[in-house]
C-alpha cells in the first residue's frame, strides 16, 4: 500500500450530506459547516470536509486571510480544514448564513438551498466527507485552505462531470443507490484534487505531500506504511530504496522535517490508536500488530513524550484493559494527542 491510501485509509472518509443548491444573481452565502448538524447522515465524525462543485453557471469564494477564487461550471472547491468561507455572486454584499437557506424537499431526494436575487442562475451540489479527528494529519496539514479542482482537464474530466450529473439527478429523483454512488464520487473527488495538487508541487519543496513525488522519500514512505510492523533501520530502508544510511537520513529530514525512524514511531501511534477506534482488539494486540513488542513498550513510548490526556476517574475504571497501567481509552487519546503535536 503507497502512504497516501494508507493515510486516507486511517482517516476513514466517509461521504454523505448532498445539497443541491440554486442561486440567482446577485447572492452571498456565509459556509461553515459543523459536524454534528451532519451526524444525521454521516454518523459520529469528528471532522467535516466540505465541497462545492457547480453544475452551470459561476461563482466567487473568499477565504477569511483574504484568498479568493473564481469558479466555472465544471470546477469544485474543497476545504480540507472546514475553515469559514464566503461563497457568493457578489462577496461585497452583507452574507446571509447558509443554514438558513437549507430545506428538504416534501418528497425526499436532495437536500435545496435557494437564493432568488432575479438574476443570472448558479446551480451547486455540495457534499461533505466525514474523517476522524485531522489535527496532525500529515495530508489535510499539508493541504491549502481551498482546494480546486477542474475536472474539465484531465483524464478524470469526463467520467467526473458526467458521474455528478448523473448522480445529483438521480438522487433528485428519489431512485435507490443514489447517495451511496454520490458518497463513492466525493471519496474519488477528494482523492483526485489531492493528486492533481501533489503534481503541481515544485520539486524539491518539503512538506509530506512533496516527499510523494521525491523517488526515495516516497519509497521509503511506502515501505514504512506498508509493512509498518517490521524492525526498520535507516540502514535496511536505504538498502531498499538505493541510498546509503546518511543519504537517506538527511535526504529525509529535508523534505519531512523529521528523521525517518521519528517517523515511523509517530505513524505506529497513529495506526495503533485507529485501530483502539475501530477494533475490539486489546492494547496488547494492537501494539504487536504495529511493531511494538508489547503492550508496555506501546505505552512507555507515549509516555516519553510527556502528552498524557486527563481521564475521569469513571471511564478509567470502566475502561475493559484495568488490568495495564493505564487503559485502552487513555492509550487511544494518549496517542493521538502525541501525533497531533508532531
Amino acid at each position: 500500500m503507497d502512504a497516501l491510501s494508507d493515510v486516507l485509509r486511517i482517516m476513514r472518509l466517509k461521504g454523505g450530506v448532498f445539497l443541491h443548491g440554486e442561486f440567482f444573481d446577485p447572492w452571498c452565502l456565509s459556509v461553515k459547516v459543523e459536524p454534528q448538524s451532519c451526524s444525521r447522515y454521516l454518523g459520529e465524525t469528528d471532522h467535516v470536509i466540505p465541497y462545492h462543485y457547480v453544475l452551470e453557471g459561476r461563482m466567487r469564494v473568499r477565504m477569511e486571510d483574504g484568498l479568493e477564487l473564481d469558479l466555472e461550471a465544471g470546477e469544485s472547491v474543497m476545504f480540507p480544514r472546514n475553515d469559514l468561507h464566503l461563497l457568493g455572486s457578489d462577496l461585497a454584499r452583507p452574507p446571509a448564513q447558509s443554514r438558513d437557506y437549507v430545506a428538504r424537499p416534501m418528497e425526499g431526494g436532495l437536500l435545496e438551498m435557494k437564493v432568488d436575487g432575479g438574476g443570472a442562475l448558479t446551480r451547486i451540489v455540495c457534499g461533505f466527507l466525514g474523517t476522524e479527528d485531522v489535527r496532525g494529519n500529515p495530508v489535510v496539514n499539508a493541504l491549502p485552505a481551498a482546494l480546486r479542482l477542474d475536472v474539465r482537464n484531465g483524464s478524470a474530466s469526463a467520467w467526473v462531470s458526467s458521474m455528478f450529473h448523473h448522480a445529483a439527478e438521480q438522487i433528485a429523483a428519489g431512485h435507490l443507490g443514489s447517495e451511496v454512488l454520490m458518497s463513492r464520487l466525493s471519496e474519488l473527488l477528494f482523492v483526485e484534487a489531492i493528486q492533481r495538487y501533489v503534481d503541481t508541487l515544485p520539486d524539491r519543496q518539503p512538506g509530506w505531500l512533496a516527499g510523494l513525488r521525491d523517488p526515495y522519500v516516497s519509497r521509503a514512505l511506502a515501505l514504512m506504511h506498508a509493512r509498518v510492523a517490521e524492525p526498520w533501520t535507516v540502514d535496511a530502508l536505504g538498502k531498499e530504496v538505493g541510498l546509503s544510511r546518511s543519504a537517506l537520513a538527511e535526504r529525509f529530514g529535508e523534505v519531512l522535517g523529521l528523521p525517518p525512524m521519528q517517523y515511523l514511531a509517530s505513524w505506529r501511534i497513529h495506526v495503533a490508536a485507529h485501530e483502539l477506534v475501530s477494533s475490539n482488539r486489546s492494547i496488547a494486540q494492537v501494539a504487536q500488530e504495529v511493531g511494538y513488542e508489547s503492550d508496555v513498550d506501546y505505552q512507555r513510548n507515549i509516555r516519553t513524550r510527556n502528552e498524557l490526556m486527563a481521564i475521569d476517574e469513571h471511564e478509567h475504571k470502566a475502561n475493559h484493559d484495568a488490568d495495564l497501567p493505564f487503559g485502552r481509552a487513555e492509550v487511544r487519546l494518549e496517542a493521538q494527542k502525541w501525533w497531533w503535536q508532531l
